[in-house]
């Protein structure tokens, strides 16, 4: 009987908390095949068809089992729910069958008892089904099949775990169900979700794993092996167990979905993704048919993750497609059909379907926010307005959401409510929205729930208001920029594959002045998509500001290449012209910018850019447009030709009068005259700036740096900074005055403002770290002690622990430093921030004890930092791409400084071990090949130490040492002309390398061939001026005339 096959029924009940109806169909008809007209898979055949809403046909067939013994109360409460869910409820039938149950139940038997309560358990109504279970469980002592008992418990513990009231009691019916040693499969399921909501993955894990190797073909176990394995933030692990779940049954949903989410997430390969989503869609149609909820979970999921990526839209359309055409009357289901089209640009037919689900359900929330945000791009503000004091009214009483502060902060823009407003609702959309994934674990409910889509929209709404050109090498990073890189930190870590997001947070990271990390995002940004044309663009921005213009412009040539829009863009004009402008070349600077100023959307005379047409070119930004005009005036002002620039900056003025961009005009038209030399007059331009005007900080800093570097006056130059701390007191500005002293050499002045805004920010690791510094400045060395340990003592960052030992081991007090970092080390904690820490910790441990001559010590934790650094390597693929060649590096210096210790210590062999390594994380090192090189010369192992001198040779040429010793092992193999032939190759290109060159007197005495000196020692004359007051020149040269004297004597005595 199917009742004793615990695999069938727990496959079944699997699929039917899962929602895979139609699988679950599938199951009871194959159990149906191994056990002919059973009652209890008919039923669930039945109830299969009633949920994927082929009413009628499980009506007849529940009609049949309705008196049958065992089923006769699961079948009649699932023809009530029929009944409800039939388009025309017939009461008196439901009557009939409620009033059926009620004498049924009286005189149900155990399993009766049983199935009602599973029936239940799978309805969602945990408390009816406890009932059935507890009645169930009081009569099992009588009857003696231990397996029936082991069902109610089974049952009893998922009721107590699912219902949430006694959670915690749950294990104890499971472990009840396990104690007879049986596999129960359910039973560990149960386990395994109770350790899970524990947040114990390895443990549930474990227990999963029990159920692989007991039942090799049971699908459901490889199912949730990979939502364990993808909680552990094993990606490898989980495509790996997704691969064998298609090996079992090729048409396994789970297992594409997930192939699928590795593809966006972790790869980043939208073109491989949307095939295999096309494959998932065909499945889908064969074995769900009918299950329109699924549909659109694949259409939501994959939609949020993609980008905006027009192949995978196009699939997740047709998910979205299929699911309103099973039931057009949902609304959630028409909602996410606009919000899929929002997606496409398709704004007006999005606004469709948004009034189309509002009609079918007039509470629905998703509904008016789909509609608000249309009105706001179709530019209806006041529309827009009404619509969200509505909104913002309904929702007092449930608490406001991400959406809601998101759409507010979008109006505040639209209506040019001022930076300030704009910025404190887009940190309240964000806050609101990462409050909502606390304590879920990696999977696809967190990727639905963390809506990347949503954040990349916030952060382009931000870098609105952030400034557009890297801040200046010391200087703090602006707030919106901290607050761009915090969101953007979180959400590549979790989607490492979303290019538009790498792609931001390498923007983020060249305006805050972070080349090296912006360059290194960027390549991993094109590695994964070469035709990535912002990409491209970016990177040509990040060469001119480093002043390599052929790289800047080969990198708006290759973007230009993939995709000929970028040309229609004002942005590749303007970093064009200033590539031009930085080479000198005026003329054709002020032609590309000309061209820019007819581009669609720069002026308000200009067609705006169509918001439904779709690139990878971004739209135009006011930033751009501004950008163009003040470029343009800037290059006439250097080609002298002041009238043309007067003009183009009224241009601008009136083409921005009324915007906030009028204050950057007006601050751009003060540089202008400043440049013309008129001082008074550009100083009056900013002072005219009033606190309550944009950009007013932006204008106190130019007049700071005015009165510092034209007027050489530091007492107004620190009072603009004070009267920005004055009208807006914020950290930033603290952080400005703060480095303004500094900048005049008062670090006193520093630390007080330094101390006052951490009193308002406790946990501001930046203004901590500030006084820390200001006060090693000062060579306070005692105080700064002293306030880094009251700082972590009352819970401040841990990032101030490596300042406090780092300066403790500047001073010599190597205890007190062993003492911060061994507390640090003991911290505890699984992320990968406080792996890297910790891997920084155990480096700088091991320098403490190098110090104190605790070589042993040294070396241990350098192999400890070594086995924390692999782990990182591991993690860092996946989670920061950007950051694994720092990382790598970091492992080749580890390894490099075990080398050294075993070298020092006469061991070989393993310091040539650990040299092989570094080289595997740094291959191209030149200085570590050489030291390999050095070590396998020592040893006398000469072909080990040739091979690596010509490896070394072929990637650097020009490496004298490497020459060097390469000649100097030909010497010790007596090949002296090979020896000779390296020297002097060497000398054509470094003639005054003097140790090669007393190196090559030595060989061409053994040669016999002293006669050709001459011509080096002149090459090394004529190489510098100062050759003749050269130490070296003058011992090569002392040296060949003894040589030659020796040998004259030598032939003299001989004749």
């Amino acid at each position: 009987m199917a009742e004793a096959d615990p695999i069938t029924l727990a496959k079944i009940n699997y699929y039917c908390q899962t929602g895979y109806y139609g699988h679950m169909e599938s199951a009871a008809l194959e159990g149906l095949q191994r056990y002919g007209n059973d009652p209890i898979l008919k039923f669930f055949s039945a109830f299969a068809k009633v949920l994927q809403n082929r009413v009628q046909e499980g009506m007849r067939e529940l009609d049949i089992l309705k008196d049958k013994r065992d089923v006769n109360l699961c079948a009649t409460m699932a023809l009530m729910l029929a009944h409800k869910k039939s388009q025309t409820m017939d009461r008196e039938a439901v009557q009939e069958l409620d009033a059926k149950l009620k004498e049924e139940r009286k005189q149900a038997g155990e399993l009766g008892l049983y199935f009602a309560g599973l029936f239940l358990f799978n309805s969602g109504k945990y408390d009816k089904a406890r009932e059935y279970i507890d009645r169930m469980l009081k009569m099992a002592p009588q009857n003696p099949d231990v397996w029936a008992k082991e069902l109610g418990l089974t049952l009893k513990g998922w009721i107590e775990l699912m219902s949430g009231r006694e959670a915690k009691r749950s294990i104890k019916f499971f472990e009840e169900a396990l104690v007879s040693g049986s596999k129960n499969v359910n039973a560990l399921f149960g386990k395994a979700k109770y350790f899970e909501m524990k947040h114990n993955y390895s443990g549930a894990l474990e227990l999963i794993n029990q159920v692989v190797v007991s039942q090799p073909s049971f699908l459901p176990a490889f199912l949730e092996k990979m939502r364990l394995q993808l909680a552990l933030q094993d990606w490898d692990q989980t495509l790996e167990t997704a691969q064998r779940a298609e090996g079992i049954d090729i048409h396994c949903i789970g297992a594409i979905e997930y192939q699928v989410l590795c593809m966006l997430c972790r790869e980043g390969n939208y073109a491989e993704a949307s095939t295999k989503i096309a494959d998932l869609v065909t499945t889908l149609d064969k074995v769900e048919p009918q299950s329109g909820q699924l549909y659109y979970h694949m259409a939501q999921v994959f939609s949020k993750l993609c980008g905006r990526n027009n192949l995978v839209l196009q699939q997740t359309q047709v998910f979205i497609e299929r699911a309103v055409s099973l039931d057009s009357n949902s609304a959630d289901f028409v909602n996410e059909m606009g919000c899929q089209l929002m997606m496409q640009g398709k704004v007006k037919d999005a606004m469709r379907c948004h009034r189309n689900a509002m009609q079918l359900d007039e509470t629905s929330v998703g509904a008016l926010t789909g509609i608000i945000n249309c009105q706001l791009l179709q530019g209806h503000i006041e529309e827009a307005a009404q619509q969200l004091e509505f909104l913002n009214e309904i929702q007092q009483s449930i608490g406001r959401s991400a959406d809601l502060a998101y759409l507010s902060a979008l109006l505040a823009i639209k209506k040019g409510k001022g930076p300030e407003k704009a910025i404190e609702l887009l940190n309240e959309a964000t806050e609101l929205h990462f409050a909502g994934l606390k304590g879920l674990p990696l999977g696809i409910d967190y990727f639905c729930k963390l809506n990347p889509d949503f954040l990349l929209q916030v952060i382009k709404d931000y870098l609105h208001f952030a400034p557009q050109v890297p801040v200046a090498s010391g200087q703090p990073v602006s707030p919106v920029l901290k607050r761009c890189h915090q969101v953007l930190d979180l959400l590549t870590r979790a989607v490492p594959g979303l290019m538009d997001g790498l792609f931001l947070s390498a923007k983020v990271k060249f305006l805050a002045g972070d080349i090296a990390a912006a360059q290194s995002t960027l390549q991993h940004c094109l590695e994964q998509d070469a035709t990535f044309s912002d990409a491209h663009i970016l990177m040509a921005q990040i060469h001119l500001s480093q002043n390599n213009f052929k790289l800047a412009n080969q990198s708006l040539e290759v973007g230009l290449s993939y995709n000929f829009q970028v040309r229609d863009h004002p942005l590749y004009h303007l970093i064009l012209a200033r590539i031009l402008k930085k080479q000198g070349n005026m003329v054709d600077a002020i032609k590309t910018l000309q061209m820019a100023m007819v581009l669609p959307g720069v002026k308000k005379s200009g067609a705006r850019a169509d918001s439904g047409k779709k690139s990878r070119v971004e739209q135009i930004s006011v930033q751009d447009r501004v950008a163009v005009f003040l470029e343009l005036a800037e290059a006439h002002r250097l080609q002298n030709e002041q009238h043309e620039a007067a003009k183009v900056m009224q241009d601008a003025i009136n083409e921005f009068q009324g915007t906030p961009e009028e204050v950057c005009i007006l601050i751009a038209n003060a540089d202008l005259t400043l440049a013309r030399g008129d001082v008074e007059m550009a100083l009056g331009m900013l002072r005219n700036i009033t606190p309550d005007q944009p950009y007013f900080v932006e204008a106190r800093e130019k007049m700071a740096n005015i009165y510092l570097n034209y007027r050489k006056d530091k007492k107004l130059y620190a009072s603009c900074y004070r009267e920005l701390v004055d009208k807006y007191p914020s950290t930033q500005t603290s952080l400005l005055l703060g480095d303004a002293y500094m900048s005049i050499q008062e670090p006193e002045k520093a630390i007080e403002v330094y101390e006052a805004a951490l009193k308002q920010n406790p946990k501001d690791a930046a203004l901590a770290s500030k006084i820390g510094q200001a006060l090693v400045k000062t060579h306070n060395y005692g105080k700064a002690i002293n306030y880094y340990e009251v700082s972590l003592k009352t819970g401040g960052q841990s990032s101030l622990r490596y300042d406090l030992a780092e300066l403790l081991l500047k001073l010599k007090q190597y205890d007190k430093a062993e003492k911060v970092l061994k507390q640090a080390i003991e911290q505890e904690g699984q992320d990968l921030e406080t792996m890297i820490e910790h891997t920084k910790y155990l480096i700088l441990l091991a320098k403490v004890y190098n110090q104190v001559d605790r070589l042993e010590d040294s070396q241990n934790t350098l192999q400890k930092a070594r086995d924390m650094q692999a782990r990182v390597l591991k993690r860092v693929q996946v989670e920061q791409p950007d950051a694994i060649s720092d990382q790598k590096e970091l492992a080749a210096s580890i390894c490099s400084q075990l080398a050294e210790h075993a070298a020092n210590q006469r061991d070989t062999d393993t310091a040539i071990k650990f040299y092989k390594e570094a080289l595997v994380y740094s291959e191209n090192d030149s200085k570590r090949s050489l030291d390999l090189a050095g070590l396998y010369l020592m040893s006398e192992d000469l072909d080990s130490c040739q091979h690596q001198l010509m490896t070394l040779l072929k990637n650097d040429g020009d490496n004298s040492n490497a020459t060097i010793m390469l000649a100097d092992l030909m010497f010790r193999r007596n090949d002296y002309d090979t020896a000779m032939y390296h020297f002097q190759q060497l000398l054509t290109l470094k003639p005054d390398n003097y140790e090669a060159l007393a190196r090559l007197l030595d060989l061409m005495r053994r040669a016999g061939k002293l006669d050709e000196v001459p011509k080096s020692l002149d090459q090394a004359k004529n190489a510098s001026s100062r050759a003749p007051l050269e130490a070296g020149f003058s011992y090569c040269k002392g040296l060949y005339e003894w040589l030659v004297d020796s040998l004259t004597v030598k032939v003299s005595m001989n004749g």
